[in-house]
């Protein structure tokens, strides 16, 4: 039988052979005004995306797109999308011990999440006349497999704006599977921000999918070890295909 592992035993089964965008410098040395928030880059590979300044890793999945990451005090992960001349800023926060030892049960008889890893999400103009990013349902009915490595593969099954399935196919958590938190964000035509929340083992995912060219890029953020303590994050990315879609009778927009 499978048994879950900590967020740093996942990184470190991944990170062989993994699929992973190298580092940019596109952001070096620029200043970035985020509707009232002031984001400086530094050209020594460092930014101050959360309070402190610090190593940044930035990517780009497209031309024109940039995916910024960091680590923030010794529960918090930042991270920061361009694209479309609009921006989304994503900050997590890891629950403290107490807390990643309440059960879902707990929690939810309290009115709570079930899941104790927080995320807000921000989102503006870059520049004048961008595209503002905003919720999507585009994911909902997808059932897509991703191969992050030769040994690492998942299925995500996308249920709803904010519940998808995940399961793992091969790889260091091999027949594992669960349904957790989600939101979806359009940052630009095909291309949607995921972001996931676990409930069992704490932590938080954050990719870049694009869907024309059927590659993702992200970071994966947790704890090292089970108990809570010393965080950490690292890069992911994948090849996927569409395995199929299932349309659903909702109520709304579709968009």
């Amino acid at each position: 039988m499978s048994e879950f592992i900590s967020v740093g035993d996942l990184g470190r089964g991944m990170e062989v052979h993994g699929d992973v965008l190298p580092g940019v410098d596109s952001l070096a040395g620029r200043v970035l005004e985020l509707e009232g928030e002031r984001v400086a880059f530094g050209d020594d590979g460092t930014a101050d995306l959360g309070g402190a300044r610090g190593s940044v890793h930035v990517t780009s999945i497209r031309p024109g797109v940039l995916l910024a990451r960091q680590l923030s005090g010794d529960r918090g992960f930042e991270l920061l999308v361009l694209a479309d001349g609009g921006f989304t800023r994503v900050s997590v926060l890891l629950p403290d011990a107490a807390t990643a030892r309440e059960s879902a049960w707990t929690r939810v008889q309290r009115g709570d999440e079930p899941t104790g890893v927080r995320a807000v999400f921000r989102h503006g103009e870059l520049e004048e006349g961008g595209r503002v990013h905003a919720p999507t349902r585009e994911l909902v009915g997808m059932r897509n497999r991703y191969t992050y490595s030769p040994t690492e593969s998942y299925e995500h099954i996308y249920l709803s704006e904010h519940r998808y399935t995940w399961h793992c196919l091969s790889g260091v958590e091999a027949g594992l599977a669960d349904t957790d938190a989600c939101d979806a964000i359009r940052v630009a035509d095909g291309l949607v921000l995921f972001v996931w929340r676990e409930k069992i083992v704490p932590t938080l995912g954050a990719v870049l999918i694009d869907l024309q060219e059927l590659r993702t890029d992200g970071a994966i953020f947790g704890d090292d070890a089970f108990e809570a303590g010393r965080a950490t994050a690292f890069p992911v990315g994948s090849r996927f295909e569409i395995a199929n879609t299932t349309s659903y009778l909702v109520e709304g927009p579709q968009g």
